[in-house]
């Protein structure tokens, strides 16, 4: 029987797009949507419990991904779970605590025993500590910290899962960073380091692995409104993106598997410190000085400077 000439074309269509993705760059072209690039995938997020995590494992459940739910309260994923569930998707919990190596080695076994392979890595879990280096002298314990569960835990993650990854032909990495690593935000040096670090190594691995399939994603993420920010109550008087836009950058990430989706003033921070270092070292002192360590008492913003400076530079965690 004669190929039927239809068929040959539709064929040869998907081929072209499916190989048109592995080209780094090509995805925002050639992105599916959100159901097309999760269904019948397994994507394992961190921090599932509330937050970029939750409102992530929410849009990625509903579009028809199995989403893997990792945060330490069970009970907490659960609830996510159940949400999932009622929204027509499927998901799994699997409790872990990321500060902890050992436990992130028996999770990472559960989940490749129960569901065989992990497709998509979303690295969102993350502690953050805003100090001044000044009252940071005798605290190294935060730098310890900050760097075990925001750059040991997910390259452990990563190292456990990648082989699977690679042998399979697919994978995807996404990491969620901070808009403070482009502008360099001062009272954030523990944290934007673990961040940093991270970011370093996934740029190292990803031209190993780009041949087999695998992308690595790094998101700038500014300021979204999450519990982690709550302790710092000035914040509360600061423009804030919401955990589900938030989630629209992730799951955008998840289509479109760029190297890096980040904000256009996050870009622009970038550009500036790579041109002018020491002219933006100026102005982000500006900012070091306007907004006061916070005491306890600092709940709004007094001052006018303030508040325009606040809307000036929408997202960055000052």
């Amino acid at each position: 029987m004669a190929p039927d000439l239809t068929d040959l074309a539709i064929d040869g269509v998907r081929t072209l797009h499916a190989l048109g993705k592995r080209i780094p760059g090509a995805g925002g072209l050639l992105a599916d949507s959100l159901a097309g690039a999760v269904r019948r995938r397994t994507v394992l997020i961190t921090g599932a419990s509330s937050g970029i995590g939750e409102a992530t494992a929410l849009k990625v459940g509903a579009a028809g991904g199995h989403v893997l739910l990792i945060a330490r309260t069970k009970s907490k994923l659960e609830e996510v779970a159940d949400t999932i569930e009622g929204l027509g998707g499927s998901a799994s919990v699997h409790p872990c605590d990321l500060t902890d190596v050992d436990d992130i080695d028996r999770m990472a076994d559960e989940v490749l025993r129960a569901h065989g392979q992990v497709d998509i890595l979303v690295n969102n879990a993350g502690k953050s500590i805003r100090r001044s280096v000044d009252r940071s002298y005798d605290r190294f314990h935060d730098y310890q910290r900050t760097m075990q569960l925001n750059y040991f835990a997910p390259v452990k993650l990563i190292l456990d899962l990648l082989p699977i990854m690679r042998e399979q032909g697919f994978g995807h990495i996404v990491n969620i960073s901070s808009i403070g690593l482009q502008v360099n935000t001062p009272r954030f040096a523990a944290y934007l380091a673990s961040k940093a670090a991270l970011d370093a190594f996934s740029r190292s691995i990803g031209p190993e692995v780009i041949g087999d399939g695998v992308h690595v994603t790094t998101v700038y993420m500014p300021l979204v409104k999450t519990p982690m920010i709550a302790p710092t109550k000035i914040y509360d008087r600061i423009p804030t993106l919401s955990p589900e836009k938030a989630a629209e950058m992730v799951t955008d990430a998840i289509r479109k598997r760029p190297k890096r989706v980040a904000t256009t003033l996050g870009s622009i921070g970038q550009l500036t410190y790579a041109i002018a270092p020491g002219a933006q070292d100026l102005v982000v002192n500006r900012a070091y000085q306007l907004f006061p360590e916070y005491d306890g008492r600092q709940d709004r913003l007094h001052d006018a400077e303030q508040r325009a400076f606040a809307q000036a530079t929408r997202g960055v965690h000052w």
